[in-house]
Formats: C-alpha cells, sequence, structure tokens
C-alpha cells in the first residue's frame, strides 16, 4: 500500500524527535549543570590531640545543605564547584577520658575537582562520574570555655565519587560523594596548641540540573 505524504511526514518528525531527545539525553561537551542536596560531613574517629598530647579531640558529624556548579568541556571531562551553608561542628576536647570541654567551630568547604565520566557522549541513563582536585576550608566563630580558640584556614587534596541517574532531557537523581584532606592549626589565648586533623567523609544527595 503506498504511504501518503502526511503519514511519511508525520512519521520522519517522530524519528526526528526521537533522535534529537536521545542526543539531548547523552552528556557531552559544553553542558552547564548545577547538583543541589542536602550533605552530610563526618569527620573521621580519631581527629587527634593538642597541648602535647593532654587534650583529645573528637569533632562531630553535621547536615546541611549543599550546591555545585559544573561544566563539561569535553564528552568525558569536566570540572565542578562543591560550595555549601556553613556548617557547624560540636568539638568535644577530653582529659583522661572525661570531656573538658564542648567547643565548636564553623566551616565553608569549598572544593574544586576535575571529573572523569566514563559513559560521557552516550546515551546511558546511568553516568557514574570520579573526581579529583583541591579544598579550602574557611573556619569561623570558633567558641571554647578554656578560653579564646582559634582554627586556621586550610588547604588539602580532595577525592570525589559520584552517579547521576537521568529522569529527562534537564533533570537528574543525584547521588555523590567526597572525601576531604582538612587539618587545621589550632590556637587557644593566641598560643599554638598543635592541629586538628578532621580528613571528613561527605556524603550528599539530591537532584541534578543540566542547562
Amino acid at each position: 500500500m503506498r504511504k501518503t505524504l502526511p503519514t511519511l511526514l508525520a512519521a520522519g518528525l517522530a524519528a526526528a524527535t526521537f533522535t534529537t531527545s536521545t542526543q539531548v539525553l547523552a552528556y557531552g561537551a559544553g553542558d552547564f549543570f548545577t547538583r543541589l542536596g542536602v550533605a552530610k560531613v563526618a569527620p573521621k574517629n580519631d581527629n587527634g590531640s593538642l597541648v602535647n598530647g593532654a587534650v583529645d579531640v573528637d569533632v562531630q558529624d553535621d547536615t546541611g545543605f549543599a550546591f555545585t556548579l559544573g561544566y563539561r568541556f569535553h564528552d568525558k571531562i569536566g570540572v565542578e564547584l562543591l560550595a555549601a551553608e556553613q556548617f557547624e561542628h560540636d568539638i568535644e576536647l577530653s582529659v583522661s577520658g572525661s570531656v573538658a570541654d564542648v567547643a565548636s567551630t564553623k566551616h565553608l568547604p569549598p572544593t574544586l575537582t576535575v571529573q572523569y565520566y566514563p559513559l560521557g557522549g552516550t546515551e546511558a541513563l546511568v553516568q557514574p562520574y570520579v573526581g579529583v582536585g583541591v579544598n579550602y576550608t574557611i573556619f569561623s566563630s570558633e567558641k571554647s570555655g578554656l578560653g579564646d580558640l582559634s582554627l586556621d584556614d586550610s588547604w588539602g587534596a580532595a577525592g570525589q565519587v559520584g552517579v547521576d541517574l537521568l529522569i529527562n532531557d534537564n533533570w537528574a537523581l543525584n547521588a555523590a560523594a567526597w572525601y576531604l584532606d582538612i587539618e587545621t592549626d589550632a590556637s587557644l589565648n593566641g598560643n599554638d596548641i598543635g592541629s586538628v586533623k578532621i580528613d571528613p567523609l561527605v556524603v550528599m544527595g539530591g537532584v541534578s540540573y543540566r542547562f
């Protein structure tokens, strides 16, 4: 049976729409994206000691809002900047096993990573990625009943793993984790008392949107 012109046009339009949709879904060079979610910052268990080993340090977890901004300049290579609201951590200072003080601090952890997407440039709906980069941690609002506590800002390495589960051309579900190398020098009443090793695992869940 000979197909009519309207039928041929409709079939061609459907094929073009399908092709365009799958091409848009494919991750590739030129994608700008943002990721939004809730992140938990979990410092490692042993955060070191101060005052020549007399005071043990235990930095507690915190959870807050976080977001990222990124760009893929190649099908498989991109960059991403992690930002967040200030996280606030209680810090237990213990002497001979007994808690002598519960100090606290706030920090911002901007982190820049270069990412590799093994399935970038394909139509895969599951897009994993890994990244390496650098972290700069800004401490503020330190408090302690023992005196004037101060923590220096910190530079360190960062590692990242994550995955996007594509929903449509723009939206995806996202899960990601970072390991941050954070070690800060501490002083009390102007006197150096040692360093605190925080080295947290940051776990974030949320959504991703690409432009």
